[in-house]
C-alpha cells in the first residue's frame, strides 16, 4: 500500500469547537501550574525493559529533588512489582512530607482496594480513577450507551470514597480522568465529570482534580484549548476543581497543547521528564517548565543542573535524550554556521558591557550556564563554521581576543583543515593550527633570549637584546619612536629583515597578579604581503618583543 492521493477517502478533519467567544487567545502564563510527574507510571509503561524497584526509587528521589510536588509513582494493582515498590516508598519513610504520590487505577472496585492497600500510611495521597468516554471507545472497545459509561465513573466515585473512610490517617485525594477526553464530545465528559463531584462532594478547600487527557492526539492545539476552556466555563462548581492536562505527542504539538490548555484555564500539568511515554511520547515538562523560565517565570522547577537530570533519566529509562531536544539535548546551544557564530559571539560581548542583567544573545533564548551548562560548547567549528566561531574558541579554551583583521587571517587555516579531516575540529585541533601558523611552542628562526630598553637623550626608544639565530645567539640593538618600532629597526638592521607594522593591540589573559599577556602585530612586507605574529609573556612588553619576531619568523618560513 502507499499513501492515498486523496487522503479524505479515508479521514476526517476533526470537528471544531462551538466557541465563537473564546477568551484563551488573548490570555498569558503568568505563573506556574501544579506539576506532576508520570515518569513512573505512564513513562514505565512505555519503556523497552521497564524500571525494577532501584531504578525506579533513583528516578522517585530525582524528581524531589528538581521540585515535583505530586508523583505518579505506579498502578499498583498491575502486580507485586508496582505494589511492592508504592509500598515501600510509604513504610521506609522516603516520601517528604510536602510531596503527594499518586497512583492511577481503572474504576473496578477491585483495583480500587488495592490502589489504598498500597497507600495505606502516607501523610497525604491522590487515587487516580478513570474510565474511557469517547464514541469510539463506547462502541468499539465497551459496547456500551453514554449511561452505562457515566455509571461506571459515578461507581468509581463510590469505591474512592467508601476505600478513603477504611484509612482516615491518610489526608486523601482523589483524582477522575474522563479517557479520552480530546476525542470525546465534551458536554458529555462534563456529564461524568459532574456525576464523579456530585458522591465525592469536594470543596473549595479540598477540590477533585479533574484530568482532561489528550489520550491520543487528534487535532491541533488550539482545537484542545477550545475543549478545555469550554469545559471550565461549562462545569458546574468549578471552583471546587483542579483542571488538570496530561496532553500526548501524536501530532508533535504536546507541549503547545499544555501551554494552550493552561491559557484556557487548566491548573495543572502531567507529563514526564523529557517527554518519555507511549508512541511520541507525553508532554515534556521540562521543556513547558524553561519555557515559562525564559518568559520570567519562576516554574518552581530546579534544573540548575540538566546533565544531572540527563543521566538519570537515560539511566532508568535506557533511553538516550535526542541530541536536539529543546534545552537538554547536546546540541541545542550548540552553533557550527559562521553566521549564526558570528552572531553568538558579539552578542556574549555585548552582554558583557550591559547594566543590567537581562539576557539578550541571538540565538540563545536561555542563558546554558542558568542550567548548568558551559559557554564551552556553544560555538562548535567544522567545515561550516567561520572565522566567529574559531577565535570563540580559542578565546574560550585559551583566553586569546584575536583583532578581527587577524581572525580572518586564522580562519584560513583553520578551514584547510577543517576540510581536511571532514569532522568537527575540537579545542586541541584549533590550538594546535594557531601554534603552528604563528610559531608558538615551535622551532623558531628568531628566538628572543633577553633584552632591554633605555630612553635616549632624543626621546627615542633603544633596544638592546640577545636573539639566538639558528641555534647561534647574537647580541643586537635598534632605535625607534617606542619598543615595536625600535625591535623593527634592529631586525631590519641585524637580519634584514624589513617589515611595516600596521597595527598593534594587547590584553592580559585572565585577571590577577599572575596573569599572563598577549600581544598582536599586524605587519606587511616590501612585497605587500600582510604577516601576523603572536606574543605571550607574563610581562606585556615581552609579549610585544615576541609579536613582532613571531612576524619575523613568518617572513624568514
Amino acid at each position: 500500500m502507499t499513501m492515498l492521493k486523496d487522503p479524505s477517502a479515508k479521514y476526517r478533519p476533526f470537528p471544531q469547537i462551538n466557541l465563537p467567544d473564546r477568551q484563551w487567545p488573548g490570555r498569558v502564563i503568568t505563573q506556574a501550574p501544579r506539576w506532576l510527574s508520570t515518569d513512573l507510571r505512564d513513562g514505565n509503561q512505555a519503556l523497552i525493559d521497564p524500571m525494577g524497584a532501584e531504578k525506579k526509587t533513583r528516578f522517585f528521589d530525582l524528581l524531589v529533588k528538581v521540585g515535583l510536588k505530586e508523583i505518579e509513582v505506579g498502578f499498583p494493582s498491575a502486580g507485586a512489582t508496582e505494589f511492592d515498590f508504592i509500598r515501600g516508598l510509604v513504610d521506609s519513610g522516603r516520601i517528604p512530607d510536602d510531596v503527594m504520590v499518586q497512583v492511577l487505577t481503572q474504576s473496578r472496585e477491585d483495583l480500587i482496594k488495592t490502589s489504598f492497600e498500597s497507600l495505606a500510611g502516607a501523610k497525604s495521597a491522590i487515587v487516580h480513577v478513570y474510565n474511557a468516554v469517547s464514541p469510539l471507545w463506547r462502541q468499539v472497545v465497551f459496547g456500551l450507551e453514554k449511561p452505562q459509561i457515566k455509571e461506571i465513573a459515578r461507581q468509581g466515585a463510590m469505591f474512592l470514597r467508601d476505600q478513603a473512610a477504611r484509612f482516615p490517617q491518610t489526608d486523601w485525594h482523589f483524582e477522575y480522568s474522563p479517557e479520552t477526553f480530546s476525542t470525546a464530545e465534551v458536554d458529555f465528559s462534563i456529564e461524568c465529570c459532574e456525576a464523579v463531584m456530585e458522591v465525592l462532594q469536594p470543596t473549595t478547600q479540598h477540590p477533585i482534580i479533574l484530568n482532561l487527557p489528550a489520550t491520543v492526539e487528534a487535532a491541533t492545539p488550539n482545537i484542545y484549548a477550545d475543549q478545555i476552556e469550554y469545559f471550565c466555563r461549562n462545569l458546574p462548581n468549578r471552583d471546587r476543581a483542579v483542571i488538570s492536562l496530561h496532553t500526548h505527542n501524536d501530532r508533535g504539538t504536546g507541549v503547545a497543547a499544555a501551554e494552550l490548555g493552561l491559557m484556557a484555564g487548566a491548573d495543572r500539568v502531567e507529563g514526564c521528564l523529557f517527554g518519555n511515554g507511549e508512541r511520541t511520547g507525553n508532554c515534556c515538562l521540562v521543556t513547558v517548565a524553561l519555557n515559562m523560565y525564559t518568559q520570567g517565570i519562576n516554574p518552581e522547577l530546579d534544573f540548575s543542573n540538566i546533565d544531572e537530570v540527563i543521566q538519570t533519566v537515560e539511566y532508568c529509562n535506557q533511553l538516550k535524550v535526542p541530541e536536539r531536544h529543546p534545552y537538554g539535548g547536546e546540541l541545542v546551544f550548540t552553533a557550527f554556521s559562521g553566521s549564526h557564530q558570528d552572531a553568538i559571539k558579539k552578542g556574549f560581548a555585548a552582554q558583557e558591557s550591559r547594566n543590567d542583567q537581562l539576557w539578550s544573545v541571538p540565538y540563545l533564548p536561555i542563558d546554558p550556564a542558568d542550567l548548568g551548562r558551559s559557554y564551552e560548547a556553544v560555538i562548535r567549528v567544522n567545515s561550516q563554521s567561520g572565522k566567529g566561531g574559531f577565535a570563540w574558541v580559542i578565546e574560550q579554551d585559551q583566553g586569546l581576543k584575536l583583532p578581527k583583521k587577524m581572525q580572518a587571517h586564522f580562519s584560513k587555516h583553520v578551514q584547510e583543515l577543517a576540510d581536511e579531516l571532514g569532522r568537527e575540529l575540537v579545542a586541541e585541533d584549533i590550538w594546535d593550527v594557531f601554534q603552528r601558523v604563528y610559531r608558538l611552542n615551535t622551532p623558531q628562526h628568531f628566538q628572543l633570549v633577553d633584552f632591554d630598553e633605555k630612553r635616549a637623550a632624543d626621546g627615542t626608544r633603544v633596544f638592546a637584546g640577545k636573539i639566538e639565530l639558528d641555534g647561534t645567539e647574537r647580541s643586537v640593538s635598534g632605535r625607534g619612536n617606542g619598543l615595536i618600532s625600535s625591535v623593527v629597526s634592529t631586525i631590519a638592521d641585524s637580519f634584514g629583515v624589513a617589515l611595516e607594522v600596521r597595527d598593534y593591540s594587547e590584553h592580559a589573559m585572565g585577571a590577577g597578579s599572575d596573569a599572563r599577556a598577549a600581544a598582536y602585530v599586524e605587519c606587511v612586507t616590501p612585497e605587500g604581503k600582510t604577516i601576523w605574529g603572536v606574543g605571550i609573556d607574563e610581562d606585556v612588553a615581552t609579549a610585544s618583543v615576541r609579536a613582532v619576531l613571531s612576524a619575523a619568523n613568518a617572513v624568514a618560513g
